[in-house]
């Protein structure tokens, strides 16, 4: 889901950098000190489960997480996304500094509306088949319209990346299905050992 340095339109980047500023600003504005640690570790694993990648064109086929982050963050998973990013673009120049906007929305945004999508579906009181169904299409859903972002992104710079916008959606099909399983593998756990991880986002932003 990277989208590489130079590639897309300056008004493009302007764009995404201020819509992604806007989200990381709702996301900082009711953050508890107590839920930093929690973020912290939320963004070191959307850190590392994003690194294995492989290129396509001018983007990359890789993890994400971003469903499993809004599940449990809402509106503050555009800031530990944006960290991880940032670190990723600093260190290993994944994605690029001038992009950083664009790929924090495109990461960030789909992990917010599936969190009001399908964050219901995760309170305690659920049984367990809309638990699990519910968070595995949160994390299918937000891999989805991320492949989707991206593409439109590409797209927005330029018809000639029409083709290279497709292939990134395809491409990210086999990678929904992983992260769908991921995420209510995850959601299941913290369901028997730490619900008020999940019930406490939805009380908060419900």
């Amino acid at each position: 889901m990277h989208i590489s340095e130079g590639v897309l339109s300056p008004s493009v980047l302007i764009a995404g950098a201020a819509f992604a500023a806007a989200g990381v600003a709702i996301g900082l504005k009711g953050i508890d000190h107590k839920e930093i640690p929690s973020m912290g570790i939320l963004s070191a694993t959307f850190f590392v489960g994003s690194l294995v990648h492989v290129p396509i064109g001018p983007s990359s086929v890789h993890l994400i997480l971003n469903g499993l982050l809004g599940l449990m963050l809402g509106w503050k998973a555009f800031p530990a996304i944006l960290v991880g990013l940032a670190l990723q673009a600093l260190l290993f120049q994944f994605g690029g500094i001038t992009s950083l906007g664009v790929n924090t929305l495109n990461m960030a945004l789909p992990a917010v509306i599936c969190y009001y999508l399908f964050g219901w579906g995760v309170r305690v009181g659920t049984s367990q088949l809309v638990f699990t169904l519910t968070a595995f299409a949160c994390g299918s859903c937000a891999v989805l319209l991320s492949g989707v972002m991206v593409g439109f992104s590409l797209y927005l710079t330029g018809e000639a990346f029409l083709p290279a916008a497709k292939l990134v959606v395809a491409a990210h099909f086999p990678v929904m299905l992983i992260e769908g399983v991921l995420t209510a593998a995850c959601a299941l756990f913290l369901r028997r050992v730490k619900p008020e991880l999940l019930e406490g986002r939805y009380a908060q932003y419900g």
